[in-house]
């Protein structure tokens, strides 16, 4: 399980940072937001953590940054305040700095470097679905988080008996998920599939159709790329079937 998920987001991410510097930095958010979420998805989260000027806001389990940097943009209009990013693997960390510039940590969700209740909202996505300990992981944003605070959450739930072929993910079912978050501190407000919202736009979609092709030109040789290509089409089966599906979930800390 662990060096699949190093292959993919440590491994990839740093090849993805090399493919934007080929590229241009236009397809940057587009392949630092793989498997972490649609424009559609990031704007129904982000309309749910309530952002106000200087709110101090966590991505936990950040990966490449693509999905702050997201944020960071597309609600300027209405938000500015210090952002932290918290990524596990090293290389995806250091390359979210260059690439955006936003300060990171490598560090696991499970042991956040910040003190308790010093965030104003955080989300974590695509994070449950990839720990075994998924109360630990909450427990650990329950304490930074300041009571009253918003998160939002991406995760994939298992729905049918075939989620367990993806051995490197731990799917929590929708009942042990809403057990989980209940157990350590955190209210649903509101939950939504994410195959119920739109597509990404087309330009979006494109740019990271290159970065992909990108990556496949210079990498074919690579058991790696093999490896995380192969666990790309087993959760693409999964998410066809509906054995797996990704459930965006509003909380708050209480």
């Amino acid at each position: 399980m662990q060096e699949a998920l190093e292959v993919e987001f440590d491994t990839v991410a740093a090849w993805t940072e090399e493919a934007v510097a080929a590229l241009g930095a236009d397809h940057a958010i587009p392949a630092a937001c793989r498997g972490s979420g649609r424009p559609a998805d990031l704007a129904w989260l982000a309309d749910g953590l309530e952002l106000a000027d200087g709110d101090r806001f966590l991505d936990a389990g950040s990966g490449l940054g693509g999905p702050t940097a997201w944020l960071v943009t597309e609600f300027s209009w209405r938000w500015r305040g210090s952002v932290v990013l918290a990524e596990p693997m090293v290389h995806a960390a250091t390359a979210s700095v260059r690439l955006f510039g936003h300060p990171a940590v490598a560090a696991w969700t499970e042991e956040l470097p910040l003190a308790d209740g010093c965030v104003d909202a955080a989300w974590a996505l695509g994070v449950l679905d990839t720990v075994p300990d998924k109360r630990a992981v909450l427990t650990e944003l329950r304490r930074v988080l300041r009571p009253g605070a918003r998160l939002g959450l991406l995760v994939l739930v298992a729905r049918g008996e075939r989620a367990a072929e993806l051995e490197s993910n731990s799917f929590p079912t929708d009942v042990d998920l809403h057990r989980d978050l209940a157990a350590t501190g955190f209210r649903v407000h509101d939950r939504v599939e994410a195959s119920t919202l739109p597509d990404a736009p087309p330009e979006w979609t494109r740019r990271a159709d290159a970065v992909e092709a990108f990556l496949a030109e210079q990498h074919a040789d690579d058991p790696a790329w093999h490896q995380a290509q192969e666990q790309t089409a087993v959760l693409g089966g999964l998410l066809d079937s509906r054995d797996v599906v990704i459930v965006l979930l509003r909380c708050e800390a209480v």
